[in-house]
């Protein structure tokens, strides 16, 4: 009986492989970006088509936005395994939704089958630089020292309740043991003009949003919140440099539905993987200030487990809810 369970299951997976070979040079991929077009997800993901439609055949982006990157995850989720169709799992979908939302339509650690992570995406704390400079801020431990010496001070901004900004001021008012009023706003883009017109202290934003900015001397970098400096900020340092193991930053990567052969997840893993590592997705991607990030399907299955935790504790903190 084992025997023959073993041999069934090896046909199917061979079936499914040579249906997906097949399907690669016949009916397109379909790429699900779970955010509108134009975003720095839905750039990338269009950049990777373009590279891998040599080795899968073409490669069709889908974007399906809305309730946070749920409906776009969902549709990836319950989709056949047979790897025709692939989506993107980011920070949102795949580790901060599960416990940001009372009710998912999808379970973000059995639902999918991992691929590659794709990118990382360094977040920065920025400051107000007329801010920075009348309070005499110009590092994390003067940040620190200057809340712990004015109780309620300062304050921050964020895109919304359980937004990435919101999350990380959260964290690092708890590992700094300092408090500062969160101020919410609709969306990054107002929590940004609030902070450029002096309305808020500082944020934890985007790099790749905020880079104008800083470059033009509005706003002053402060850290920036991966565990290691980034390149793309060269001479800032990390949060974790004064607050060790704090990190937190925006990361995305490609998956398929649950149940996916084995065999058809590593074709796809090769196939992406190679695009990433191609020095033209390199050049492209920073210009994005995203970081190019590839590995192996066990690999990126244990990073979004060890992300999804890690949220699970960050959100509970904050008291957030969407729903």
């Amino acid at each position: 009986m084992n025997t023959r369970h073993f041999l069934c299951t090896l046909l199917a997976g061979a079936a499914a492989l040579s249906a997906f070979h097949a399907g690669a040079q016949q009916r397109p991929i379909r790429l699900i970006v779970p955010y509108a077009a134009g975003g720095p997800i839905d750039v990338t993901a269009r950049v990777l088509a373009e590279r891998v439609k040599d080795s899968l055949g073409t490669v069709i982006i889908d974007n399906k936005p809305g309730a946070g990157g749920n409906i776009g995850a969902d549709a990836v989720a319950k989709a056949a395994p047979d790897g025709l169709t692939i989506g993107i799992a980011a920070t949102a979908t795949n580790a901060v939704n599960p416990w940001l939302y009372s009710r998912m339509p999808y379970n973000a650690a059995t639902d999918f089958a991992p691929v590659t992570q794709m990118v990382r995406v360094p977040n920065v704390l920025v400051m107000n630089a007329d801010t920075a400079q009348r309070l005499k801020i110009n590092t994390v431990p003067e940040l620190i020292a200057y809340a712990k010496a004015n109780p309620g001070k300062l304050n921050y901004g964020s895109g919304g309740n359980g937004s990435a900004g919101h999350l990380a001021g959260e964290m690092f008012k708890q590992q700094a043991g300092i408090f500062a009023v969160h101020i919410p706003y609709n969306g990054g883009n107002p929590a940004q003009l609030a902070l450029l017109s002096g309305q808020v202290d500082f944020n934890f934003d985007n790099l790749a949003t905020a880079a104008p900015n800083i470059r033009s001397g509005k706003l002053k970098a402060i850290a920036v919140t991966t565990a290691q400096p980034s390149a793309s900020l060269p001479g800032v340092p990390a949060v974790a440099a004064t607050l060790p193991g704090f990190a937190i930053d925006t990361w995305w990567g490609l998956v398929a539905p649950a149940g996916t052969p084995h065999e058809v997840l590593a074709k796809l893993n090769h196939a992406f993987v190679a695009a990433l590592n191609s020095p033209e997705t390199k050049t492209r991607f920073a210009n994005l200030l995203a970081e190019p990030v590839s590995n192996t399907p066990e690999q990126f299955g244990a990073f979004m487990k060890s992300e999804l935790a890690k949220y699970e504790k960050v959100v509970k903190a904050t008291g957030a809810k969407v729903d």
